[in-house]
Formats: C-alpha cells, structure tokens, sequence
C-alpha cells in the first residue's frame, strides 16, 4: 500500500501548530459513512463480506510496539501488520523507524505513522479493511490514527482504541452486557459540533460474574466507514477475546518482532 495523498503523510518536524492544522484539513478529507460494500453479519469465522462475490475481504490489523536503546530510552517504533483472509492469517510484515517527537496525547499519527506507513508499504496484498489500535473519528480534531492513515492510504479504516481519547458516553459504560454498544458524542473536548455521533463504546466481551466487569472498546470510523458498520464490524470480528481478532494478533506480532529486532 503506498499514501495516495502524500502531503498529508505525518511530518514530525512540524511545530503543534502546524500538525493540528494538517489534521483539521485531513478531518475534512475524511469520508465517516459508509461507502464501501462490508457486511458485517457475514464478517465470521471464516471471513466473508459483500465486499466481494467470489474471495472474502482481506482484513489487516495494526499495532505498535517500541524499542529501547541502551539507557532505556524508547528511541525506535516498530509496527506490526497481520492480514487476514477467511479467517486465516495470509501475511505478517512489520517495519522499525526511529522515534522522533515523544508521545503527545492527539499526535499519535506523527509519531508512529511513519513505521505504520512502512509496514503497510512492505505488504504484498491490499486489504479491504484496516483496523487500527488507536482512534479514528474519536479525537479532538476528529483526525486519530485511523483517520489520518485512512485519508493518507484512501482506506476503508476502523480505530479501536482501549481508553476514550475525547467525547462523553450518552449513558453509562460501565459493566455493559456483552454485544452492546453505548454511542459516543462530541463534547466541547471535539471540533464537531456538541452531540455529533463520532463513535461507540463497544462490549466484545463481558464476565458472567457481579464482581468483575470487563471495560468496553471505544470504537470509530477512520475513512470510509461510517460508525455503525465500525461498531458492527468490531464486533463481528472479535471471538474469544476483547479485541477483534486481527488487532489481537498484530498485537501479538508486535512482541515477537520485538523480540527478534533485540536478539
């Protein structure tokens, strides 16, 4: 996969200012309906969409990890990239970039875009779908990772992110049934206006026990999808654990390339 809009690719020389003005221009590039055709009922295992007629949809998961130099400092990125196909792995790549800004909480995309952008490079199939450990629409100025990503690539992208960046729940997320879905709003935290629908908190799993509770995805459309079919797809995709399942293993993919860089 190589950017089809390559002036919006994350540049980290660029001042805070500057990065927050490119997001607001990709936050307008950015499409948060649907318009491709992804049937997340038929999203299972094995994999199969309407996005195709004949081979199910190629749907890539994305991580990150980093690496540390001598004194412990993390100084390089790696990215970590599973492609799925009918419910079976079909290629893992990854790439490591040095790191070149620290993390600010709404800049995530110019700090790990670069090794994200890499890793999608160095992959030999073209994914119908990207979800992403990260936001998407979530964001302040509705431009997380998976949007920024998704407008760089033109792809259809999903963020799937573990604690809510900005926005306010419209009820309550706490200890939720497994399968449900609370929707997330923009707050004055949101360059949207108040009440804008940028996303869901999303139950994939849930214990059967009064004591513990598992904590909901927060879930939003990147590019191309819109947040219904995100939360839908998530869903779908997620089998015996919290994360969707090509999260879960790039995640995984992420620690074992760690390990193999370092040895």
């Amino acid at each position: 996969m190589e950017p089809v809009r390559p002036d919006l690719v994350p540049d980290a020389e660029l001042s805070r200012d500057e990065m927050e003005a490119l997001q607001h221009e990709i936050a307008d590039a950015a499409v948060f309906v649907d318009d491709v055709a992804i049937d997340p009922d038929r999203l299972s295992n094995p994999l199969a969409s309407a996005a195709s007629e004949g081979e199910p949809p190629i749907v890539a998961g994305v991580d990150q990890s980093f690496l540390q130099d001598g004194d412990g400092t993390e100084d390089r990125a790696l990215s970590a990239v599973v492609a799925m196909q009918g419910g079976e792995v079909i290629e893992r790549v990854y790439a490591v970039t040095p790191l070149e800004i620290p993390y600010i909480p709404g800049l995530l995309a110019f700090r790990e875009g670069g090794p994200i952008l890499a890793a999608l490079e160095a992959l030999s199939v073209e994914p119908d779908l990207l979800l992403f450990d990260g936001s998407g629409r979530i964001h302040f100025q509705q431009a997380g990772i998976a949007t920024h990503m998704g407008v760089v690539l033109d792809a259809p992208c999903i963020g799937v992110a573990k604690s809510l960046l900005c926005g306010r729940p419209r009820s309550d997320v706490e200890n939720l049934p497994e399968g449900a879905r609370v929707a997330i709003e923009a707050n004055d935290r949101v360059d949207a206006p108040a009440g804008t629908l940028i996303g869901y908190a999303v139950q994939t799993r849930q214990y059967d026990s009064p004591d513990r509770y598992i904590n909901p995805l927060y879930v939003s459309p990147g590019h191309r999808v819109g947040p219904e079919t995100a939360a839908d797809v998530v869903l779908a995709l997620a089998s015996s654990y919290k994360l969707p399942e090509p999260v879960r293993l790039a995640d995984g993919y992420a620690d074992e390339a760690k390990r193999a860089v370092r040895d």
